[in-house]
């Protein structure tokens, strides 16, 4: 399929990496993300001024899963995949939710990874569940994978997530680059006072193991609205942290649309990135749009409004038409966010309803 034109905004920003959601189902409750264990709410309480935050946790999940008759079948994903690759798309990042409990999810890798000129096909996953699919994922066609990786702690690490699955992420990590999905990242949100102290060893840990270590800024994304900014620790604070203790050589972008700042951790060994959407955001190069598990498009993180292409998906357009609702779609992405300004509204999707 051909098509002309490529998606562009009315900013001059090309697009060319979408983030693509599966499921919005997860087996973890990360405190920044889906926050209904008694522990995050432990944490937000005594620091939160949120509205929200009076509500007591329970072992109950606030927001229900979408039921399976809304979510994207496999074959409307790689619709979406081919479409969007048509108008120049070489980059699709498979996400949830946690997007290893979708049943046959190497057969969705495979169907998109033959797709023409999709360059890096890559996948976010929390590390549960990987050992067992870690060679079909690799042999269907899986380039690259993140794993998430907030704590070396095994108590911190189960505050964080509400899950006690630190061993088996560590595992997963030694499989991924066992199998050779490589460069493994690991991504770890960092917030004061719940696991900042672990900053350094974190860093250590990337350097010990030759892998990428992303620092990310608490982003206001949870369910429960908390999200204050005394919790944020600022990317520049987390290199002078490390700085401190080990030797940093800081690395050149390899494009302009770059989410993170890059540091060797020396000797070749291990690298660190941080990612600061708070206190340095990166809008003005952002290249990236998101497909929910529901079929929404999202032109930012932050958007307070989204696209339904599952009409469009279910009822009979075809893929030039398609094509067409992407291009009028991202004429609409926004400059940027407004994290930080008085005006600024939180979205209602947590994160794990948007996708990473």
């Amino acid at each position: 399929m051909t098509h002309g034109g490529v998606l562009q905004d009315t900013h001059n920003r090309i697009i060319r990496d979408l983030r693509i959601s599966i499921t919005d189902r997860c087996n973890f409750r990360c405190v920044y993300c889906l926050p209904e264990t008694e522990e995050a709410a432990n944490f937000y309480r005594p620091n939160s001024t949120s509205p929200n935050n009076s509500r007591q946790a329970n072992n109950s999940p606030i927001y229900h899963w979408k039921p399976r008759s809304q979510i994207l079948t496999f074959e409307e994903i790689t619709r979406v995949a081919r479409v969007a690759a048509s108008l120049g798309v070489n980059k699709i990042r498979i996400t949830g939710g946690e997007p290893l409990l979708r049943q046959g999810v190497e057969n969705l890798v495979s169907e998109i990874a033959a797709i023409r000129p999709i360059r890096d096909l890559s996948m976010t996953t929390n590390g549960t569940g990987f050992p067992a699919l870690a060679k079909r994922l690799k042999e269907a066609g899986l380039g690259r994978m993140t794993i998430s990786l907030d704590s070396l702690d095994r108590d911190n690490f189960k505050k964080i997530t509400g899950r006690d699955g630190l061993a088996e992420v560590l595992e997963s990590i030694r499989i991924a680059k066992s199998v050779g999905l490589s460069p493994v990242k690991l991504n770890a949100v960092i917030i004061r006072e719940l696991n900042d102290h672990e900053i350094v060893r974190l860093a250590n840990f990337a350097h010990e193991q030759d892998v990428i270590m992303r620092f990310i800024e608490f982003m206001p994304l949870g369910t429960r609205q908390a999200w204050d900014r005394e919790h944020v620790v600022p990317g520049a604070e987390i290199i002078e942290r490390i700085a401190a203790k080990l030797p940093l050589t800081r690395l050149p972008a390899g494009n302009p649309s770059e989410t993170s700042t890059r540091w060797s951790l020396g000797q070749g060994a291990g690298e660190i990135g941080v990612i600061a959407p708070v206190t340095q955001p990166f809008c003005g190069n952002c290249n990236r749009i998101r497909l929910t598990a529901d079929g929404k498009i999202r032109t930012c993180l932050f958007s307070l409004g989204e696209h339904d292409l599952k009409p469009a998906l279910r009822s009979g357009a075809s893929d030039i038409e398609l094509a067409d609702q992407l291009q009028r779609i991202i004429l609409k992405k926004e400059p940027g966010h407004r994290i930080g300004a008085p005006d600024f509204v939180q979205p209602e999707r947590t994160m794990s309803r948007i996708g990473g």
